[in-house]
Order: structure tokens, then sequence, then C-alpha cells
């Protein structure tokens, strides 16, 4: 993408990042494609640091991920990543993921919305992160943004259970969101998660997890490959994220 505001990390992929396959995990590469936007913000000084004294944070509300294949034990990959545009009050962000013979093996949109860390509404987006605009690439150059609905659960299949430890939240003290991702996974069945491929997931985040919280893990089976999530605490309160996965 021609933006100068774009950012490219390096990475090889590491032992502790594989599966038994030798395969980099979908939680390793999504944990780089965060550490990638994360580096670019702090770049630009819009990171949650910056923006502190201002009251205001970044908050990841959906995230649309492909994958034509995971990279392998020792293999390099580049981690591109970009703002790509406002919309009201939201802001999307891409990724794209090339391995050494720079074709692109996965692909990531993202939207966005700005806290208020006091009141925890949302926020207006302000003028001196809105004048990024006119250095983001060219619609032309950007991935579709996520915009069609998650279908609801409609009959719960496999179900698990998770609780959220203290080495599973982020820096702003919440349940990390690579987390909620991994933790869909769990409910697929064992055949698919043991012998298939992720090829897309589709996750929107709707509540913050928390230290201690009890969470279920519930997946329907659309059919052989589709698959519906949802993460809700184990007694009441708000769902926390719905998602839907499809496997190769």
């Amino acid at each position: 993408m021609s933006s100068p505001l774009s950012y490219i990390s390096s990475y090889t992929v590491q032992t502790y990042d594989i599966d038994k396959r030798r395969r980099m995990t979908v939680a390793a590469l999504v944990k780089q494609m965060q550490e990638a936007a994360m580096q670019n913000v702090i770049e630009m000084k819009v990171s949650v640091w910056d923006m502190e004294a201002q009251r205001i944070s970044w908050v990841l509300l959906r995230k649309k991920l492909h994958i034509n294949r995971l990279p392998m034990n020792g293999e390099p990959i580049k981690i591109y990543t970009c703002p790509t545009g406002f919309d009201r009050v939201f802001t999307f962000r891409d990724y794209k993921i090339y391995d050494g013979s720079g074709d692109m093996i996965a692909h990531s949109s993202s939207s966005w919305l700005l806290l208020d860390t006091y009141t925890r509404r949302m926020s207006k987006i302000p003028p001196h992160i809105l004048e990024f605009e006119k250095s983001m690439p060219p619609a032309e150059e950007c991935l579709p943004r996520p915009d069609v609905k998650i279908p609801t659960i409609e009959q719960v299949d496999i179900e698990n259970k998770f609780r959220v430890g203290w080495h599973d939240l982020d820096f702003n003290g919440h349940l990390n969101n690579v987390f909620y991702l991994q933790w869909m996974l769990e409910t697929v069945p064992d055949e698919t998660i043991n012998e298939g491929t992720l090829n897309a997931f589709d996750i929107q985040y709707k509540v913050e997890g928390h230290w201690k919280d009890l969470i279920v893990s519930e997946t329907q089976q659309v059919d052989e490959k589709t698959f519906l999530h949802r993460l809700r605490p184990h007694i009441g309160g708000k769902v926390l994220a719905v998602g839907r996965s499809s496997w190769k």
C-alpha cells in the first residue's frame, strides 16, 4: 500500500507459535498482527498512552480474517498494517501478511472506535487524528470493510467454560481480545481443529471480559465447514462476542 502511515514488521515463526503440524497457530498469527498495529500507533503518537491525558482509548469492534495458508516453523513473514479510513465514530485498519516470496498468505480488515475512559461511552474522533485521513491509502488499495451482520446462534452444539486468568489480561486490565478468538476456536469439533485449516474468521466484540470472570464459549455447527460462535458470562450479563468460522 502506498501510504506514509504504513508499518511493516518482520517476524520468524518460533517453536512456541506452532501446533503439532508445525504450522503457526491462528492465535499466534493474530498476536503478531496486533503487535504490528501497536507499534504503528506508537509511531504515529496515537497509542493509548499518548491519549491518556485526553481520557480516550482504542477499542476493537470487529475483525475479519482470511487465511490462504498458515506459515510454518522457522518461516520468515512480513506483517503489513495501516489505518485505512474513518466513518463517523468508527476507524478502520487493514493487515496483510506476506511470505518470503512476496505472496500474501493472510489478510484482515478491522473496525475500531474511541472510548471515553471515564464515562465508558463512545468518543468523537479528535481533529488531530482525523488529519491522518489525507495520508491514508486510496480506497482501491484497501480491504473491504467488515459490514455483514454475523448470524445469531440458534442452538448450542458444543460448549466449554473458561476462567479469565491474570495472564489473560491486556495492558488495559481486560481480557485480551486474542483469547476471545482462541476460546471460540476451542469449541469446534475435534476432527475439525485437528485435521482442518481455518479459512476465515469473523468476530464482533461487544463487552469487555474481566479478571476471574467465568465465560462460556458456545458453538453451533451450521454445516460441515461452517460454525457460529458466542462468548457469554456463565451467569447473567451481556454477550461478550459473536463469531463465525469457515474451515477447509
